[in-house]
């Protein structure tokens, strides 16, 4: 095949089909031939202008196989052998020939090469990355494949007019005919572990250095198990049991040894009668925070956090990751089979068209100027925007889908997205379908039954720089409810959309969706009090009896606490949140109120013939007490909130520290007043709410009823039924033993519970985000259709370039880069992403710099004679814009390559070098002459600033996540990226950290057992303090325990049980829940402990004996605490299930089943 006679349409040479005995090159092709192919030496089988296409041809493939030589002189060798070996008819066989332009020319040929070499080849080549597109190189320049036969296959492949590849066909074969004196090309083949032409582990995992280097194994979840019989039981579990029936024989043989001795006591045991002289009281402290904050990230970590700070520093040395507004349209699940079928149809794509013209014609009003799309859209490489669709394989285009062959054309697109010309997206790069694509399995991408449209969009450190990308959101939305869900619904497939200021704006209107909800629920709250503050034995004395004025003067009292904490943080400087704007004045009423009920129930129990002075007195004297601890313990809780790292729960915890001791004092100060108040009312006859009007007495008629309240049914089931039977030896028994059994349980469910906190879950119930008419919701679909993670970037800090450092051989991961380098740990760990959650290796600048550089790379590095920069042949000024194609000479034809292997120490740029050239290289475009170009892929990888002293201060290395689908798969990934990083920075001794732009949401669940333990802790050590210092019984100082236990067991049974995650709201609820327990066992403990040395209130005398002291404070303050405190309580709570957003009903819910599991515990226990 010896010189050129044709060229097709396109501009490719087609050879000549005579045989033509080898020439003789001159000194100067010789040169030329062996800088290319040093194998052939002697007489050659090609012409130098064969040799220039030859050059030119594999020039393309260079750049990203250059990183390993081996491969590289392996895939040269290829082509060389075949192009102009001396022995080039000894395997090569023209079979078919075709005229052009009236000369012959040769159409297809038979390519004889030994299996030896072909395996070698593709062994040396396989795992060569191309880390721009974050795959392997074989992917582009072998269309991934995956031996040596499928890459042979799709080289010889004929390429039609307009595509890249061969312009005839090449069969290869390994075997020649018996009869014929051909033999199979079998030139040396260079092992990628070939010391001579070593590759680096990350292109070559079995060299002699990487060997040792195994993948990090997935760690193995080793559980103890305890097999009995065919059971295998987990040794907690089991020791749990174990511990159970311990504690159970021991209580048993402890209460009939003691039961035994009470009974031969009891004939000389006498009451023991004592007074009460007072009752002391504490005091406490409380904490700060307070505006209105919607911003997720300002809601969700704190300004201390690791991942904020880091975060910071990501955007301000390289830039803030784009914004993301997205489209996912999905078919229709099959109702026979519940199967979805694929959406890659021609009514589909042509869909899509009719969308993305609609959303192109989106115009948004930002003061008073126009913006579109092309305003604010991400633009790599040109003037296109970077938008992740599959019209990219028709350049965006409609008039383009049936030129280019349809859906034809866009399934050969998914295998071929790397390498056809036609495929390229509109914004020059390679489009990966599993960004464009959702809802398939392995890489059947026709099978794909969701289009993933994604509009990555310039971001701005500060919220100014975001107003033109704000208001085409709006617009964006506004154009999906209005038009585009209509579109979609009538082609009988689902969409769902979300925009980057989606969940700001959706917070944002959950602060007003929701008023009416808790207007109603401050109603019933309302009328509750009236109602239990009140007592009418007769109807005609109802007007008089009725409470309706004092509830709503304790309400107001409530109010006027909320808005002084309010009030105060807001004059401090302090931002709020939504969640404390709508729940804190809620949680203080339901608070507060509990107190007012026990305050006036205090009042009506006392004498009616004493002073109304006496009464309340007496009544502070018996409940007092009662009402300060509660008040201390829920206000020590709530501040021990504010060490949540959370902003949210931090501020809130504040707020409602600050609310509840405001409302104590206006409780034991300004109530009092007006209980005496309405008491007055009362006894002069005066009609509730309009106490002007004065009824007159009846004749003969006894106002007793109105003064006394006679017990009502739930006072008399505890004093005459419930008291009674908990008396009883042998119920104590069955209480206490199912109570222990349900904390032991609990303790064993606590390892089951997962931390986090679905996204959903903050978001109003009627969000586009969640649900709507025609999808189940975007976050719901984005776990079921993406089969791609969020990008990673592994951050270097302090880059030292300079030749005398080591630090660029401890980060590269082409050939002499050390084994244990950052991208060979990351290409390492990326073959266990189930462990490491890495899904690929990453994307390096610094590998695809040094190729750049490389002097094999010839068509990259080149500059001009004056020694500026020389762009590669096939771009302006070498090439015009408007040429088909591009040949050699014109102004280029001086360039030369930027170093020859001389210059370079070690295949390593100088100090001088590397600083010069880096800014050449992050502004080259890439092109097929030189796909390693960094502009677009790499523009904002590197921070410049000051890089000119030999330190780069932060660039960064792009790699993806594997798909993370529920909230344990982020914490876990984001776990898992810390340590890899703590361990390689620890191991080269560079600082290096992680970064996602989930990771702010997520750090704080890392910690959140630690942190939920500690505020435990302190919250346990506060009020067993408070306590200690202000009870004088034992019993209610080591209440804490039980309150722990309590708590203990309604989370855990809830968390496992219902499935939800453990957060900072949560820990929120066990303060809450934990202060409250507290403030309700003292209640009847007070009592208990009051009636202990016989307190005689008119005919009442309560004697010494525990039980009946224990009956006589259970059917006095059991019925109360149970009424007031949980009816109240829970009345308001359960209105709350029907807010439009999900975390307060959820969170509600939690409180509300631990106050009903805690009353059954006051009750019994």
């Amino acid at each position: 095949m010896y010189d050129i006679c044709g060229e097709r349409s396109d501009g490719k040479v087609l050879n000549c089909p005579f045989p033509t005995p080898s020439v003789k090159p001159d000194d100067h092709f010789s040169a030329k031939i062996q800088s290319l192919c040093p194998t052939i030496s002697g007489n050659v089988c090609c012409t130098e202008t064969q040799f220039d296409t030859l050059r030119a041809q594999v020039q393309q493939a260079i750049p990203l196989l250059v990183g390993c030589p081996a491969c590289l002189r392996n895939f040269l060798n290829l082509f060389c052998e075949l192009s102009c070996s001396p022995n080039q008819s000894l395997f090569i066989n023209v079979t078919s020939i075709s005229e052009v332009n009236g000369n012959l020319t040769v159409d297809g040929i038979e390519y004889y090469v030994t299996d030896d070499f072909g395996e070698r080849l593709y062994d040396s080549c396989k795992d060569v990355k191309f880390g721009t597109m974050n795959t392997r190189a074989i992917d582009f320049v072998g269309g991934g494949a995956n031996n040596f036969k499928e890459w042979f296959a799709f080289i010889g492949q004929k390429a039609p007019p307009g595509f890249p590849g061969s312009p005839y066909a090449i069969d290869f074969k390994s075997t020649t005919p018996d009869s014929s004196k051909m033999v199979p090309m079998n030139v040396s083949a260079y092992s990628c572990g070939d010391t001579s032409l070593g590759c680096s582990c990350g292109d070559c995992p079995l060299a002699p250095g990487c060997s040792s280097s195994e993948p990090p194994s997935p760690p193995k979840k080793e559980s103890c198990l305890i097999r009995i019989g065919p059971l295998k039981v987990k040794c907690l579990d089991f020791s749990v049991a174990i511990l159970y029936i311990i504690l159970v024989s021991a209580f048993l043989g402890w209460a009939s040894f003691n039961r035994t001795r009470e009974r031969r006591a009891a004939a000389s045991t006498e009451p023991l009668l004592r007074s009460m002289d007072e009752v002391e009281t504490g005091s406490t402290e409380i904490q700060k925070d307070g505006k209105v904050e919607t911003r997720p990230e300002k809601l969700w970590v704190g300004p201390g956090s690791k991942a904020a700070e880091e975060k910071h520093f990501f955007d301000s040395h390289l830039a803030p990751f784009y914004r993301i507004e997205q489209l996912i349209l999905a078919t229709s699940p099959d109702p026979k089979n519940d199967k979805r079928h694929s959406i890659v149809t021609d009514d589909n794509i042509q869909l899509l068209f009719e969308i993305q013209k609609k959303v192109d014609g989106i115009r948004a009003n930002y003061s008073g100027s126009t913006v579109s799309l092309t305003d604010i859209c991400l633009k790599p490489l040109g003037d296109d925007c970077a938008t992740q669709s599959v019209l990219q394989y028709f350049k965006m285009d409609p008039e383009n889908y049936d030129d280019y062959g349809g859906v034809d054309h866009a399934e050969y697109c998914f295998q071929h997205y790397t390498t056809a010309d036609t495929c390229m997206s509109a914004f020059k790069a390679p489009l990966d379908p599993s960004t464009a694509l959702g809802g398939f399995s392995g890489n059947n991408y026709s099978e794909a039954s969701a289009f993933v449209v994604t509009y990555p969009v310039n971001n701005a450190i500060d919220e100014a720089g975001n107003g033109k990308a704000v208001a085409w959101e709006k617009a964006f939305i506004r154009l999906v409810e209005d038009e585009l869900l209509s579109m979609v619904q009538s082609s009988n497939l689902t969409l769902s959309y979300s925009s980057e200021s989606s969940i700001e704006e959706e917070l944002k209107r959950e602060s007003t969706a929701d008023i009416i909800t808790i207007a109603v629920s401050y109603v019933v709250m309302f009328a509750y009090v009236s109602v239990t503050l009140g007592d009418a034995p007769h109807l005609s004395t109802f007007f008089i009896s009725s409470k309706v004025l004092l509830g709503l003067s304790g309400v107001v009292l409530v109010m006027l606490s909320v808005l002084g904490s309010v009030g105060f943080f807001s004059a401090v400087g302090v931002k709020s949140t939504l969640i404390i704007m709508e729940v804190i004045p809620f949680l203080v009423l339901a608070v507060g109120v509990d107190n007012m009920c026990i305050l006036v129930h205090a009042v009506k129990r006392q004498s009616i013939e004493l002073p109304i002075e006496d009464r309340i007195s007496n009544a502070l004297l018996e409940v007092g007490p009662s009402i300060t601890l509660a008040s201390l313990s829920e206000i020590l809780a709530f501040a021990v909130g504010s060490f949540i790292p959370m902003p949210a729960c931090r501020v809130f915890s504040m707020f409602a520290a600050l609310a509840v001791l405001l409302d104590f004092l206006l409780q034991v100060t300004a109530f009092v007043a007006l209980i005496v108040f309405d008491c007055r009312r009362a006894e002069d006859n005066r009609i509730d709410c309009f106490p002007c009007i004065k009824v007159p007495s009846s004749p003969g008629a006894s106002n007793e009823g109105i003064y006394q309240r006679r017990p009502g049914l739930l006072a008399r089931y505890m004093k005459e039924v419930h008291a009674p039977i908990l008396g009883l030896w042998p119920v104590k028994i069955v209480v206490i033993a199912i109570f222990v059994a349900f904390a032991l349980a609990s303790v064993a469910l606590c390892p089951r519970i997962e931390s986090g906190l679905e996204q959903q879950v903050v978001l109003p119930r009627d969000s586009y985000l969640q649900s709507c008419i025609l999808s189940q919701g975007y976050f719901s679909n984005i776990s079921e259709y993406l089969r791609i993670g969020p990008p990673l970037y592994f951050v270097v800090k302090d880059y030292n370039y300079s030749l005398e450092s080591r630090h660029t051989n401890q980060l590269c991961s082409i050939s002499h880069c050390d084994s244990n380098s950052l991208l060979n740990e990351v290409s390492r760990a990326s073959l266990v992403p189930e462990s490491s959650y890495i899904a690929k290796p990453a994307a390096s600048w610094l590998d695809d710099f040094l190729v750049w550089l490389s002097p094999e790379a010839f068509g990259c590095c080149r500059k001009f004679m004056n020694g500026t920069y020389c762009p590669p042949d096939d771009q302006p000024p070498c090439c015009s814009p408007d040429e088909f194609s591009c040949g050699f000479g014109g102004v280029c034809k001086d360039c030369t390559t930027c170093f020859l292997h001389s210059d370079l120490v070690n295949d390593r740029p100088s100090t001088a070098q590397f600083r010069e050239k880096l800014p050449w290289f992050l502004s080259a475009l890439p092109s097929a002459d030189c796909a390693k170009g960094g502009h677009g892929a790499y523009t904002s990888s590197v921070d410049l600033n000051g890089y000119e002293n030999g330190v780069i201060r932060a660039s960064e290395f792009r790699t993806y996540h594997t798909p993370v689908n529920k909230q344990g798969d982020y914490v876990n990934a984001l776990r898992a990226a810390r340590e890899f990083t703590t361990r390689v920075s620890d191991s080269l001794k560079i600082e290096i950290f992680p970064y996602s732009v989930f990771y702010i949401f997520f750090e704080q669940y890392l910690d959140i057992w630690r942190i939920a333990l500690i505020n435990i802790a302190i919250a346990l050590g506060a009020i067993f303090i408070k306590l200690s210092t202000v009870e004088d019984t034992v019993l209610c100082t080591f209440n804490p325990l039980d309150c722990v236990l309590m708590q203990l067991l309604v989370f855990s049974n809830h968390f496992t049980c219902f499935g939800d995650d453990c957060c900072g709201f949560n820990g929120r609820n066990g303060n809450f829940g934990y202060s409250t327990k507290c403030s309700f066992r003292c209640q009847p403990n007070n009592y208990f402990a009051l009636d202990k040395a016989v307190a005689v209130e008119g005919d009442r005398v309560s004697h010494g004996d525990r039980g009946q002291r224990a009956k006589e404070a259970l059917s006095t303050m059991g019925a109360s605490v149970f009424s007031d405190h949980r009816g109240l309580s829970n009345c308001g709570r359960t209105l709350l299930y029907d807010r439009k957003n999900k975390l307060l009903p959820q969170n509600e819910e939690i409180i509300n089943k631990s106050s009903i599991q805690d009353a059954n515990f006051l009750g019994f226990v």
